[in-house]
């Protein structure tokens, strides 16, 4: 049952287009690139004082790191730029099996699905390309 709902959960993300797109005016843009599987994406992002007003990203790769990407877009979407690292180091810790208690992991809303990640090493960098690459392209803290 799980394991249907993860699927049909990466399936549903990695095919959507709403936030597969160009921003008319991104504050910033950032790349993020796999070399040892060809994962490759374009994160932009409209900040407008502390918020991330919008983001959206191009690119292209497998379905998890689509669906990855697609699901941190809609967690950081109207976030705080300091919040919007905070889950992003999460999610990553999430990954990497160093956080297991879900009721952390609830801040993640649909992203937690993607925690079984942690034990198929050769996903791990899918997974998380898009969530390095939002660390690196939010402003640090004034």
């Amino acid at each position: 049952m799980l394991d249907e709902i993860y699927t049909e959960l990466i399936a549903e993300h990695s095919r959507s287009g709403e936030n597969r797109r160009s921003l008319k005016n991104p504050t910033v843009k950032e790349r993020g690139h796999n070399p040892s599987c060809g994962d490759d994406i374009t994160l932009e992002l409209e900040i407008s004082g502390d918020k991330i007003k919008d983001a959206a990203f191009t690119g292209t790769g497998c379905a998890i790191s689509q669906a990855s990407t697609d699901m941190m877009i809609e967690l950081l979407r109207g976030k705080k730029v300091d919040d919007a690292k905070k889950l992003a180091e999460l999610f990553i810790a999430m990954i990497k099996g160093e956080v297991t208690d879900d009721s952390e992991l609830e801040l993640l809303d649909e992203a937690a699905a993607l925690k079984n990640i942690s034990t198929m090493p050769a996903r791990v960098k899918c997974a998380t390309l898009a969530w390095h690459t939002v660390i690196t392209a939010l402003p640090d803290e004034k």
